[in-house]
């Protein structure tokens, strides 16, 4: 399991994630795939697109919401076991990569 890996985990239902640590003992970093807003979001939220290209059967998206003062962003960033991952999907290029990380960064969650 490496930073990139896009698993598919059990919530409430299926859900893709990507991981964004490795196993560290207190458990691995993943972010949620979750629908695309839909909406022009910019200056509330970045928005870096997965999907079949990366092994998954649907398009997404992985959601940062940037900081405004006075609110609490809604992220879907969550730290999971290994027992949670049930099954590997693909894996995100390395320039996928980069986008989540400078997403992360602004987001203030690096």
């Amino acid at each position: 399991m490496q930073r990139g890996e896009i698993w598919w985990v059990e919530y409430d239902e299926r859900r893709p994630v990507v991981l964004l640590s490795g196993d560290d003992g207190s458990g691995i970093r993943v972010m949620q795939v979750v629908a695309p807003a839909g909406v022009d979001i910019s200056g509330l939220a970045i928005e870096v697109a997965v999907g079949a290209m990366e092994g998954l059967p649907c398009e997404g998206v992985l959601r940062f919401a940037l900081p405004r003062p006075g609110l609490t962003p809604c992220t879907w960033l969550t730290t999971v076991s290994r027992d949670d991952l049930t099954e590997r999907a693909g894996a995100l290029s390395s320039a996928k990569l980069g986008e989540i990380e400078d997403a992360l960064s602004l987001g203030g969650l690096a």
